[in-house]
């Protein structure tokens, strides 16, 4: 068993402001996509996709932070919201889900590119290799937070983590930041390549296989990760996390499909 590192979640005070480790993450998750989405852009000379950048930045923001915040609250804790609606704007006591943001950032996308004349699966490419980044972190930061622990373990690397009773569980925030965060975006750092050239694939094949790949390690951590407590398994013995993450899968499968056909359509 290993010690759980005593990190305080909070950097530093001042006065009754608290700047914290998870929000940190937060800010350091944007300024690598910012840059890594700066890069591309001049790579693959997008100059329409300059022209928007700065505004379609700030649109994906707030939709990730409110897509977020109503997915956890839909997803994981509806009776109680409706019982305390004003608790939905209460985001400093957490409560964000992934699944959620992932919807947000999506919607308001393509209402931006829509409304600006982009193509919105080049732009959602672009962006998406970029969004592992962002999980790996706040992975960290849960870590960091010592909230969303895994199951109880006697695997040698197992931890006792604060709130989590005497036994010792599973890191899982550390196997979803290594998966979802480190391996997811080499795998789409490395594809992303193949969305521009001559034999390219069709543009959405990168938020296709973000879907797909993100589905399967979030699924899979899920076996090792204790499921919430006010839900536990919501179907048999399946958690809310995996039942998203199988509904993630399964239309990153269609969408790659409808994608090529498209594609071939347009060639031919």
């Amino acid at each position: 068993m290993l010690s759980y590192p005593q990190i305080d979640p909070v950097i530093f005070k001042l006065g009754p402001l608290q700047v914290r480790w998870y929000g940190l993450m937060y800010v350091l998750g944007f300024v690598a996509s910012y840059m890594l989405v700066q890069y591309q852009i001049k790579k693959f000379n997008l100059t329409k996709l300059a022209e928007h950048f700065e505004n379609l930045n700030l649109i994906l923001i707030i939709c990730l932070i409110a897509g977020g915040r109503l997915g956890y609250v839909v997803f994981y804790n509806l009776s109680y919201y409706l019982q305390h609606p004003v608790e939905i704007l209460a985001t400093w006591q957490g409560g964000m889900s992934f699944h959620g943001a992932l919807i947000g950032l999506i919607a308001g996308g393509y209402i931006f590119c829509r409304r600006n004349a982009l193509n919105f699966w080049e732009t959602a490419d672009v962006y998406i290799v970029t969004t592992p980044i962002g999980l790996g972190l706040g992975r960290i930061g849960n870590f960091i937070n010592a909230e969303l622990f895994g199951r109880v373990s006697d695997v040698p690397w197992a931890m006792i983590f604060p709130g989590g009773g005497p036994l010792p569980r599973h890191p899982s925030q550390l196997y979803e930041a290594m998966l979802e965060g480190v391996l997811l975006f080499v795998i789409l750092w490395f594809l992303k390549g193949y969305t521009h050239g001559a034999k390219r694939w069709p543009h959405g094949a990168m938020l296709s296989v973000f879907l797909i790949c993100y589905g399967i390690f979030r699924y899979f951590v899920e076996l090792f990760r204790e499921p919430d407590t006010h839900l536990g398994f919501v179907l048999a013995s399946f958690t809310m996390g995996q039942i998203l993450s199988g509904l993630m899968i399964l239309a990153g499968c269609i969408l790659l499909a409808w994608r090529w056909k498209s594609d071939n359509k347009v060639s031919a």
